[in-house]
């Protein structure tokens, strides 16, 4: 994306220009936007899921015709035999994670490799099995941490520490984080957080919260379902230990697609790890001989338990494909000015309001925010929401009183922020 000089204004011409000057426009071409009353919605909704690129539906049917035409023989005949999927992934996810080929594997889902790698990273004993984790954290880590816990043994009360915003605060503060965990270091088995607060949007610095549990010697890593494809990510270069991320949010990669898991190449290599073994993860010179004793690859892919979904891993390959040709670097600098003009636009409806009816809990800071801009609406929020709604905008609500709104670089454009923007003021105004 070319750099966008232009002073924000709250104007149908300026966000038009805008649109002019952006060289990845022509992507929003490549997806299905649900339409609503007639005409394309406005989505914001990809921190949930994210939009269907055309060529999903032609890329999973060439799978169908595949088994069609091979049946069984399709896992080593077809266009892409099925046996080596996954080694279609590691290039162009490990550009995505900021990871080597090697660290990277798409399996399972999202819950399911958190629970994975936590059979290998969460190792308490006696005097250090603790888990830190932001307050607030997405329900399914919430109970990952806690069955894990109960399952070693531990009070989940006692095992499980949670960093909370200061008071009157919505974000945190990341000497607070660091702070608690140096407050525990000597019970401290693991610090694990979301890469991204589903709920205000923040991202955390993860490599400054790495630095930190390895100094306290815990391992540390991060749910990145909220961040992965979103924000720039260096797992490898940050020394994180592992991380896990679904890819139906701004991945665009179906409804409860295939995830993904990287482990640092420090790890991938040692067999000696605990893990819960499954075939696909066999050494793949032997996988076939059906041996009794296990022997797991020696890269990520050890981890794998089985064969992989061809069709939900087809869907994911289509959605990469435009993540390859867009560059990441350019999506991730058109995220910002997109999340820089949603911010602007919500400013300027507050400012022409006898009084401040939507406040950003979303940290300005651009090191810590992605593509959600997160609204707190005190008063009327579930009927803006719903009126939002019925005018064509597809976002978000969390309870109590939050809009989450994701204008994401593959499909949404500057005008998208601006005729929310009219929509918006229209339903505060009139609440």
């Amino acid at each position: 994306m070319s750099e966008l000089t232009l002073t924000f204004e709250n104007t149908a011409t300026c966000a038009a220009q805008l649109d002019e000057q952006d060289a990845l426009k022509g992507f929003r071409d490549e997806y299905y936007v649900p339409v609503i009353n007639g005409k394309d919605s406005i989505y914001f909704n990809g921190n949930s899921l994210g939009l269907q690129p055309k060529a999903t539906q032609e890329y999973v049917l060439d799978e169908m015709e595949d088994w069609a035409s091979f049946g069984g023989e399709g896992h080593f005949h077809a266009r892409n035999p099925w046996v080596k999927y996954n080694e279609l992934f590691p290039e162009s996810i490990g550009k995505i994670v900021g990871a080597l080929p090697h660290e990277v594997i798409v399996m399972n889902n999202l819950t399911v490799n958190l629970h994975l790698m936590l059979t290998t990273f969460y190792r308490p004993t006696k005097e250090k099995f603790k888990i830190i984790c932001e307050a607030k954290a997405f329900p399914s880590d919430q109970y990952v941490f806690q069955s894990q816990v109960k399952n070693h043994g531990f009070s989940i009360e006692e095992a499980i520490i949670e960093v909370h915003p200061r008071a009157g605060e919505y974000d945190l503060r990341q000497e607070d984080i660091e702070a608690i965990i140096d407050t525990h270091k000597n019970e401290l088995c693991l610090v694990l957080f979301g890469g991204i607060n589903y709920y205000t949007g923040q991202v955390f610095n993860m490599k400054a919260i790495t630095d930190a549990a390895h100094a306290a010697g815990a391992y540390c890593g991060f749910d990145l379902a909220h961040a992965v494809g979103n924000v720039p990510l260096s797992m490898h270069d940050w020394n994180v230990d592992f991380a896990c991320w679904c890819t139906y949010k701004y991945l665009n990669s179906s409804p409860g697609g295939v995830a993904g898991a990287y482990i640092h190449e420090q790890f991938v290599t040692d067999k000696t790890l605990p893990r819960l073994a499954g075939w696909w993860g066999q050494d793949k010179a032997t996988r076939f001989k059906m041996e009794k004793e296990f022997d797991p690859i020696p890269t990520a892919e050890g981890w794998q338990l089985s064969n992989g979904p061809i069709l939900l891993m087809a869907a994911h390959k289509a959605a990469l494909d435009l993540f390859d040709a867009a560059g990441m670097e350019n999506l991730f600098k058109k995220a910002q000015q997109l999340s820089n003009y949603m911010m602007f636009i919500v400013d300027d409806i507050n400012a022409g309001l006898p009084n401040k009816r939507i406040e950003i809990i979303t940290p300005r800071d651009e090191m810590q925010k992605g593509c959600q801009t997160s609204l707190l609406i005190p008063e009327n929020g579930r009927a803006i929401f719903d009126g939002l709604r019925n005018a064509g905008v597809i976002a978000d609500w969390r309870e109590p009183n939050v809009i989450r709104v994701a204008p994401t670089p593959m499909y949404n454009s500057f005008t998208d922020i601006y005729n929310f923007g009219v929509i918006l003021k229209q339903l505060v105004s009139s609440a």
